[in-house]
């Protein structure tokens, strides 16, 4: 049976380990920005790394690779970027990512950064399909629009809302209270989201990880995949003072409410 282990690292990174079965020690570490918590994790547990996995450009996404590879000279898969010169096997929408005992679909999510790309798991070794997104959507919600136009990071957004709604997210940042927090702001009226409010807070409060989300939770309680909510709509056009006139507008406005939120 497939696990998948976080590594807390950094301010608020989790390194994600993929096992494909415990009955062999190989192992896939998703976006590792640092070495040192990786490789103790993989010498105390003793994993053997099979290949690297990265989903884009930022160094707290990559700044551990150098130093693993000096450990284990592995494969490094991700997006092709002359940013990221340690892939050695570039990947891009719609390819599939087959590895011994795993088979990625890759997606392409640009927005964040342009060439960000996320991996879904759909197999028969995991009860339920996984997605590892990297900084496309958090739970409760998403990463700043780096590059590209709203419109753009929208549209990849609908991309992730699409998959089967019990699908696992394995996001990279622990994120969720504050993103939960922005969201009751916006929908003080969804009661759902003051539940789920209310059980992070309590993960929090205990130092608990809040993650895996679900692809269904994310559209019930999450904003930014919300925006065509006639409350959202409301919400963004009272804050900006403007006419929104399209879904990927009304994202565009929560996104950059939320990146000077609060004032």
């Amino acid at each position: 049976m497939l696990t998948i282990t976080p590594i807390p690292a950094l301010d608020s990174n989790y390194f994600w380990v993929i096992q494909p079965t415990t009955d062999r020690p190989d192992v896939y570490v998703v976006d590792p920005g640092d070495a040192a918590p990786v490789i103790d994790f993989l010498i105390r547990n003793q994993l053997r790394l099979a290949a690297i996995i990265v989903t884009h450009r930022h160094h707290d996404h990559t700044d551990g690779i150098a130093d693993i590879l000096e450990c284990w000279p592995v494969p490094v898969y991700g997006p092709k970027s002359e940013r990221i010169p340690s892939v050695s096997h570039p990947l891009a929408d719609g390819d599939l990512l087959q590895l011994d005992g795993l088979e990625l679909h890759v997606i392409g999510v640009p927005g964040h950064t342009w060439e960000h790309i996320a991996y879904f798991y759909s197999g028969s070794q995991a009860p339920h399909p996984l997605l590892f997104c990297g900084d496309a959507l958090f739970a409760g919600g998403c990463g700043r629009r780096f590059d590209g136009t709203a419109e753009i990071m929208w549209d990849s957004l609908q991309k992730l809302a699409a998959l089967p709604d019990d699908t696992r997210i394995y996001c990279a940042h622990e994120y969720t209270l504050t993103n939960l927090e922005f969201a009751q702001a916006v929908e003080p009226d969804n009661t759902e989201l003051s539940h789920r409010l209310a059980q992070v807070k309590d993960l929090r409060a205990r130092n608990q990880i809040t993650l895996p989300s679900t692809i269904l939770l994310e559209k019930r309680t999450n904003p930014f995949l919300r925006c065509q909510q006639p409350g959202i709509k409301v919400f963004t056009e009272a804050t900006t003072r403007r006419q929104m006139n399209s879904d990927a507008e009304v994202f565009g406005a929560l996104r950059l409410i939320k990146d000077t939120w609060p004032n």
